[in-house]
């Protein structure tokens, strides 16, 4: 099944399974909510009703006085309303008046003058000072025959003398929350046609972009000419880029020509130095001389080391794809162990460290690469940084992780270099000896801290030049 249909399949069952269970359970709610409203209504009424009645009640005229007939005549009105496209014409209710032992001393309908009342729930409970109400269907059998009582209780002072129930048959309601199912039904029907129409473009839009990565990518693997095609935003253009990116790494011309150009080069002088010693040594040379280019090829011969071990480190770390053992890491106690390895070094220059870091500062990481790193920075800003000069550590913590700062005293980065730093094999001659390095270890440390989800970056600043090695919190 092709992938758009998947999708659209997919989203037509979350959209109609959920309008579903809505709407199931607003049809559900309707009725029993537009009763809770007729109750409600019905408690106001009986409750202005039986303050009216109690004067009546308490002097024995109540079915004869001013309050029985405004009921009736109330009975007998027409009313012109109209609610919700429903015409309403005469009135709804009918009231009961019962005395303290419940007999009825009024009827609007005058059938149950003289009977006794005080059995049912609404008239029993109001009787005892509790909230009184009923439901009783006139036809057993007929369920739209229900009639709702509503009782309050008529006081004289703080005594019940009397009970006024307001009676209203539910069937007077029910067009109403009929009304509000159709409605809803008819509104559920549009937003789902509207969320599946939705729906199908989203679907058509989403699989026309794979189709297009799905093309390009089968070009690519048949080896033949691709332009990566145009994406809107979002993640395939991610993907998109990504599969570019991958592309041109799998076909490795351009690293491989650059990597092979740059070692080829890099090669040459060492290998010419030790070629021209070497030839120097068969001739009859004083001891002295002949110590120097041993010396001179042992020398060479140890940067080749360094140049093919730094290079093997690289290529390995670019492979690699996460952490491998990462653990909860001090960063005050990871910068002391690099210092104490450089000491020799730092005291030969008379060069010292500033380092005042949090104890409680703490990544998350392999702490032999990040040794790694932090030694060759510190390395970096060691041979760099002016003899009785001073090397500063500090860190500055965010919300988006810890940044070691490393500042040296040198002559800082020149303009023209400050873009190339981070490549493979460039390097600058130190300030002392002239001599330059692999060129390898800001490459490292960048890989480094990449593979840490952090990044490093190296400028200048007043007075020499500062690296920021920004880790995540752990």
């Amino acid at each position: 099944m092709r992938l758009s249909y998947r999708i659209f399949l997919g989203f037509f069952l979350l959209v109609g399974l959920a309008t579903y269970f809505v709407l199931r359970i607003f049809m559900q709610e309707v009725r029993p909510g537009v009763r809770q409203g007729m109750e409600v209504a019905l408690v106001d009424t009986a409750n202005l009703l039986s303050e009216l009645a109690a004067p009546e009640l308490k002097a024995g005229t109540l079915d004869r006085g001013p309050f029985a007939e405004a009921v009736h005549r109330f009975s007998d009105r027409t009313f012109q309303a109209r609610i919700w496209g429903v015409d309403l014409r005469k009135a709804g209710f009918r009231v009961h008046v019962m005395d303290a032992k419940g007999m009825v001393r009024f009827d609007s309908e005058g059938l149950d003058q003289g009977r006794d009342f005080s059995r049912w729930n609404d008239v029993y409970r109001t009787l005892r000072g509790e909230y009184g109400a009923r439901s009783t269907r006139s036809d057993p059998k007929d369920e739209t025959s229900s009639v709702m009582h509503v009782a309050a209780p008529i006081l004289d002072g703080s005594k019940i003398i009397g009970v006024l129930s307001v009676a209203s048959p539910t069937a007077s309601v029910i067009p109403f929350a009929e009304r509000s199912q159709q409605r809803v039904f008819r509104a559920s029907l549009l937003i789902l046609a509207v969320a599946l129409l939705l729906g199908l473009g989203l679907a058509m839009a989403l699989t026309r972009s794979v189709e297009k990565l799905r093309d390009y990518a089968a070009e690519v693997s048949l080896g033949r000419r691709a332009v990566l095609p145009k994406l809107s935003g979002g993640e395939l253009a991610d993907l998109g880029r990504a599969l570019e990116t991958m592309r041109e790494k799998l076909e490795g011309r351009q690293y491989v020509e650059r990597y092979v150009h740059t070692l080829t080069h890099e090669l040459k002088s060492p290998l010419a130095a030790i070629r021209g010693a070497a030839e120097l040594l068969q001739e009859d040379l004083p001891d002295l001389d002949r110590r120097r280019f041993l010396a001179n090829i042992r020398e060479q011969e140890e940067r080749l080391q360094r140049l093919i071990q730094r290079m093997l480190d690289l290529a390995s770390l670019e492979q690699r794809q996460g952490l491998q053992q990462p653990a909860r890491l001090r960063l005050a106690e990871l910068v002391d162990r690099v210092v104490e390895t450089l000491h020799p070094r730092l005291a030969l220059r008379n060069v010292s460290v500033d380092s005042n870091l949090p104890p409680e500062a703490c990544t998350f990481g392999e702490a032999f690469l990040l040794e790694q790193a932090l030694t060759n920075l510190l390395d970096n800003a060691l041979e760099f940084s002016s003899t009785g000069g001073t090397l500063r550590l500090a860190l500055e913590s965010t919300t988006d992780g810890h940044t070691l700062v490393i500042r040296d005293t040198g002559p800082g980065i020149p303009p023209y270099a400050l873009e190339k730093i981070f490549d493979p094999f460039y390097s600058l001659p130190r300030p002392d000896t002239g001599k330059k390095s692999t060129g390898l270890g800001l490459s490292f440390v960048r890989q480094v801290a990449e593979l840490h989800g952090g990044s490093i970056r190296v400028g200048n600043v007043e007075g020499g030049c500062e690296a920021r090695l920004l880790l995540p919190k752990a």
